[in-house]
């Protein structure tokens, strides 16, 4: 790997969400530099630095075939089940198949639609803070779900607030047609992304394994494969 490649995978862009947190840190850090301690400076500085880090915003390589699902966020794996969507979605009356994806603060946080289709509904629900790889973040936690149409299919993808996080960003609208992989918003500072499968279609991925947004394959409409709700080995 060259120079510059190695460069550039470092200083990947950063959202605009961001720069006001950016700025602050900066203006924050640069006035430790002038009129504090010498010391001070540097917890200052590394603050500004995982800021950056934070609200990174990579290019993403998604597969584009028909059928593919992929994940909405990057994270680990941490629970799939059969559960109610949340009931503002309307999205069904009885349990859907749930994969549930959990961003610690290390994460890229900016959040990716899973298949092409269009967005017919966005539901937003004030809720608590607990810590979102808790089961019971699903019902109660601060979150905002939508329902993307796809063909015949329809699928549920809900931000769910942590307990850092306190504001879910959205950046696409009701009736608004998407790709797989586009960016459909972010939450801040640590959360989980829910996404509810169609009957019949099983997911790819393990409890446990790593998710890229816009690139792991999440689920195949037009897969058979059995369900895999456990950790190997």
């Amino acid at each position: 790997m060259s120079i510059v490649s190695s460069v550039r995978k470092i200083l990947v862009p950063i959202n605009r969400e961001g720069y006001p947190f950016l700025a602050i840190a900066a203006v924050a850090t640069l006035i430790a530099l002038i009129w504090l301690p010498g010391w001070v400076f540097w917890p200052f500085l590394i603050i500004t630095v995982w800021v950056a880090y934070f609200f990174r915003d990579p290019a993403r390589v998604t597969p584009v075939r028909a059928g593919l699902v992929v994940a909405p966020a990057d994270g680990i794996v941490s629970q799939i089940a059969h559960a109610l969507p949340p009931p503002e979605l309307g999205l069904a009356g009885h349990a859907l198949l749930r994969v549930s994806i959990f961003m610690n603060v290390f994460d890229c946080h900016v959040n990716r639609s899973p298949v092409t289709g269009t967005i017919t509904r966005i539901a937003y629900k004030p809720g608590k803070f607990l810590s979102a790889d808790l089961d019971k973040a699903s019902d109660d936690n601060e979150r905002n779900g939508f329902i993307i149409e796809t063909g015949a299919s329809r699928y549920g993808v809900v931000q769910i607030a942590g307990l850092v996080a306190r504001r879910i960003v959205c950046w696409t609208s009701q009736g608004e047609s998407v790709v797989v992989g586009q960016r459909l918003g972010m939450i801040r500072f640590g959360s989980r992304v829910d996404v509810y499968l169609p009957e019949g279609v099983r997911p790819l991925v393990g409890i446990g394994q790593k998710t890229v947004a816009g690139e792991t394959i999440l689920a195949d409409a037009q897969s058979v494969i059995p369900q895999l709700t456990h950790r190997v080995g």
